[in-house]
């Protein structure tokens, strides 16, 4: 019996504490949390980095012409003058990964289950033959789970403006509850 009177001997004043508590500590978490602007319409946008013509030349794949400066006198050249100081378009080379694609990829599994058969066409839009091209595979679940990622050097070369259907190409072993897979280039050289 005196295990129950203590217990609800000073409830009242125990419930007034719990809610000055309660409030005390909905009232910090309203200070010091930040408010949200999920719902705020007037969002600042930052303006884009500005950009001197010299870098645009390496994000755009295009040529850009220097400019056109009057011919010096033959006694007024500048021997320390760089030889590359001449009026020709400079142009940027792609990158042999650019031109590549994978146009139509599928895959089975061999070896009782437990090996990658990847069927894919490779199509090349450069001007020049590519080869030793690496692809990257990852795998997953029905549900999207991530499980394996597997890598494979293709070593063959592929003509320019051409593709080239690789059929049933071991990837590697992968999981047991892999349903997708999912392929992407990632190096290539040029031939």
């Amino acid at each position: 019996m005196g295990i129950g009177r203590w217990s609800f001997q000073g409830f009242g004043a125990k419930l007034v504490l719990l809610t000055f508590l309660v409030i005390a500590g909905c009232a910090g978490w309203l200070l010091l949390s930040n408010p949200s602007d999920a719902d705020n319409k007037s969002v600042a946008v930052a303006s884009p980095p500005s950009t001197s013509p010299q870098d645009i030349v390496w994000l755009e794949k295009a040529t850009v012409p220097t400019e056109q400066a009057a011919a010096p006198a033959e006694d007024a050249v500048d021997e320390e003058a760089p030889a590359a100081s001449t009026n020709e378009p400079f142009t940027v080379e792609r990158a042999p990964i650019d031109g590549l694609t994978i146009s139509r990829q599928f895959w089975r599994r061999g070896g009782l289950g437990s090996k990658a058969l990847v069927t894919l066409t490779l199509r090349n839009a450069n001007h020049y033959p590519v080869k030793d091209i690496e692809i990257a595979c990852a795998f997953a679940r029905a549900d999207g789970t991530h499980l394996t990622d597997r890598r494979r050097v293709i070593t063959d070369t592929i003509n320019m403006k051409s593709r080239k259907t690789y059929a049933g190409m071991l990837v590697g072993f992968v999981n047991i509850n892999a349903n997708k897979a999912k392929c992407s280039l990632v190096t290539a050289s040029r031939a």
